[in-house]
């Protein structure tokens, strides 16, 4: 694809801040025409069977697997991720999306009768699963491969074509991804992929697509959503969040805590479902801050085995997480640990940071922050820590920590948010059959399970006579006893209560 290498632009290893590559911005022209080669394999693609086209997809997760030190070894060098978090949180849940699509995707897409009512007895009804087209899919930084992966293997099961645009921090797994898909099969062309930073992406929305699939920030998510508007293209769009984690009185304290420290820092925080916020009952708060901290001073940051978490991964995300905790000091929040860069490391490296006395009036209470941070609010009962937790315009993921499951369910269903873990956080997500999106500002739409499939489908409704008539009843000319007919009918069939049925 020719363009301009002038106009590119660079990737970088945030472990140190090498140049990996030098990539091309790709344009309106070069977009249109990645869009265009998509539509031209569409026709043969969306004719095949799921079976086949599943066949193909797993060749591609045959040949990841074939490639995975290669693959992991690329989304580390972007990212600045530890391989054992490559290999579960990238390879092994996109391998394991795929596994929950090859035993029950064919039945998500199948064709399902629908009753028609005593109205129309001589009618049969269903509902079909029909491909869209070409789906646009815009992919993040924080998971790569996984968050790529997961809408263009739904789009492409369900029978579409696609043109991926990987994020400009992370081009070079969005490329394997292409390469992937290109050298799996004869199927060759069902993905393309165009690199470059926003305009790219504003230039695939405008693209004709049929749909686009975009997961990153609010804010990119509306400029998405209003381009998306000109031409009416519907838009599945995950969101950013503010994830509560709520722990009651009777929580197992130790596992509360271990849980609360990986879902703040696994990835060093970039997660969109990672436990930004806790509202802990006052009588465990103390003993619960404690261990917290204590594990929190545990955590091994570094390059290599014997670490638990590596590098951040974007410049300017570094730069939120330090303005957001120099907000919350100068409103009167204390730092128990860490609150800095890692001195005299060059690359993106944060100090794992636990905050307390911390409030609503702080950005870190009420802005994605998105890194390495974990502020600790003190609450009175389940009700001012549910009011807490809904006191928020995102609504993605939450945690319950309860030992009384009703009370934990009781909670969770009071949550404003499209998922909720009870004494876990964020696997739910590992559970391909469990639909994932936000409510609020966190999105629009589901991924994963039925839903997931669905969302890149239109659904198309269709009636047929199990027998012809001669003519139907409301056809012209109308006999003349239809009106008297029509409200006996009403009465009989809705009116409660058989006596008032009968009357006249």
């Amino acid at each position: 694809m020719a363009t301009d290498l002038d106009s590119g632009f660079d990737t970088l290893d945030p472990r140190t801040g090498e140049v990996l590559a030098h990539l091309p911005e790709h344009g309106p022209g070069e977009v249109a025409a990645a869009v265009a080669r998509a539509r031209e394999a569409f026709g043969a693609w969306s004719a095949l069977g799921f079976d086949q086209r599943l066949d193909h997809v797993l060749a591609v997760r045959d040949l990841l697997i074939d490639r995975i030190d290669q693959v992991v070894d690329v989304i580390c060098s972007e990212t600045g991720k530890l391989e054992p978090e490559a290999l579960s949180a990238e390879v092994l849940a996109t391998c394991e999306l795929i596994e929950h699509y090859r035993k029950y995707g064919a039945k998500a897409l199948r064709s399902e009768k629908v009753p028609v009512g005593s109205l129309l007895p001589h009618k049969r009804a269903w509902r079909s699963y029909e491909p869209m087209g070409v789906v646009g899919v815009i992919s993040p930084w924080n998971y790569p491969l996984t968050l790529a992966m997961t809408p263009v293997v739904s789009a492409l099961l369900a029978g579409n074509t696609v043109v991926l645009k990987p994020s400009e921090v992370t081009p070079l797994v969005g490329l394997e991804i292409g390469r992937l898909f290109a050298e799996a099969g004869p199927h060759p062309d069902i993905v393309q992929v165009v690199t470059g930073g926003g305009p790219t992406g504003d230039a695939l929305v405008r693209a004709g697509v049929q749909k686009v699939a975009f997961t990153g920030s609010v804010r990119t998510g509306k400029q998405v959503m209003e381009a998306a508007a000109e031409t009416l293209t519907p838009v599945l769009l995950e969101l950013g969040g503010k994830d509560p984690m709520i722990v009651c009185d009777d929580a197992d304290i130790e596992r509360a805590a271990s849980g609360a420290v990986w879902g703040a820092f696994m990835n060093a925080g970039q997660t969109c479902m990672s436990v930004e916020r806790v509202y802990v009952d006052d009588a465990v708060y103390d003993r619960f801050v404690d261990l917290v901290v204590d594990r929190a001073k545990a955590v091994r940051q570094g390059r290599g085995p014997g670490h638990d978490i590596g590098s951040m991964s974007f410049g300017p995300q570094v730069d939120t997480v330090e303005r957001h905790v120099a907000d919350a000091e100068a409103k009167g929040a204390k730092v128990l640990t860490g609150g800095r860069r890692v001195p005299g490391r060059p690359g993106l490296w944060y100090e794992p940071t636990v905050l307390v006395d911390v409030d609503h009036s702080m950005d870190v209470m009420r802005d994605e922050t998105f890194g390495p941070v974990l502020p600790i609010m003190r609450v009175r009962d389940d009700e001012e820590a549910v009011r807490l937790a809904n006191d928020s315009r995102y609504g993605l993921n939450s945690s319950v920590w309860s030992a009384d499951d009703q009370r934990a369910e009781q909670i969770a269903r009071a949550i404003e948010a499209g998922n909720v873990c009870i004494n876990d956080c964020m696997v739910s997500y590992a559970v391909a059959g469990l639909p994932f999106g936000g409510v609020k500002e966190s999105g629009i739409g589901r991924i994963h399970g039925v839903e997931g499939l669905r969302a890149f489908c239109n659904t198309k409704s269709v009636l047929a006579s199990r027998f012809d008539l001669r003519r139907e009843v409301q056809w012209f000319p109308l006999p003349a006893w239809v009106t008297r007919s029509l409200r006996r009918i009403v009465r009989l069939r809705y009116r409660r209560g058989l006596r008032a049925k009968l009357q006249r």
